[in-house]
Order: structure tokens, then C-alpha cells, then sequence
């Protein structure tokens, strides 16, 4: 499956963004210093703004494997609802109105309706 977002742009944090968020990030627990935070993140919002698949995410952001697993991890710590609250709550402050939604409906494609219109026609 090819992703048409993903053939027209990439996504990436801008300085601002970046400057948001950093300071809510976990602290490396591991041994090994982990790759680039900001790259990784710019990697992870494109997959979930585009739904294209993890194996589908542009090589620019690194192995999808490592986007998929930073996601993973995170959301098992509780970090993106962390997140989402510390940067939700900084914009309380400002003046501009910010409304965040992630509702979707999924359809199947015999939901709109039979190859006849419609059942019932409206009188004259």
C-alpha cells in the first residue's frame, strides 16, 4: 500500500514545536544514547497523519523499525498522554484557541448506499 501524503511531503518539527517538547522528554534509560529525538518524533507524527504503515514511513525519518518501536514503548509509559497534557496545558495561556480531535469513522465502501439512489423519493 502506497501512501500519496507520502509521496508529496514529509513532516518535521519546526524549532518552535521542537522547543515545546523537549523539555517533557524522557531521560535515556538505556546504555545506548538514542538516536535523534526530533527525527524520530517528525517520523512518528507523519505515519500517524498520513495512516500509512510503519514499514511504509520514508527513509529521511530512519528504520520504521525504530519509529514503530519509540512509539510503542512510549505509549506503553504513558509518555504520549504526558505529552499531550504538559503541551495542552502551556496552550491554555495563549490567546489563539486550539482544538485537538482524533475522531475517525471507518466505513466499508457498501455503507453509502445501494447502486439504486435512494429508497425513498421525495414527492412532488
Amino acid at each position: 500500500m502506497f501512501c500519496m501524503e507520502q509521496a508529496l511531503t514529509h513532516f518535521y518539527l519546526s524549532a518552535h514545536q521542537w522547543a515545546a517538547i523537549q523539555p517533557h522528554l524522557p531521560s535515556n534509560r538505556g546504555h545506548r544514547p538514542r538516536v535523534d529525538d526530533r527525527r524520530v518524533i517528525s517520523g512518528i507524527i507523519h505515519v500517524l497523519q498520513s495512516g500509512c504503515r510503519w514499514r511504509d514511513a520514508p527513509a529521511e525519518y530512519g528504520p520504521y523499525t525504530t519509529l514503530y518501536n519509540r512509539y510503542n514503548r512510549w505509549f506503553k509509559r504513558g509518555i504520549w498522554q504526558y505529552l499531550f497534557r504538559e503541551i495542552a496545558g502551556s496552550l491554555a495561556d495563549e490567546t489563539d484557541m486550539a482544538a485537538i480531535d482524533s475522531t475517525h469513522i471507518k466505513a466499508h465502501r457498501c455503507a453509502g448506499g445501494g447502486k439504486r439512489g435512494l429508497i425513498l423519493k421525495p414527492s412532488a
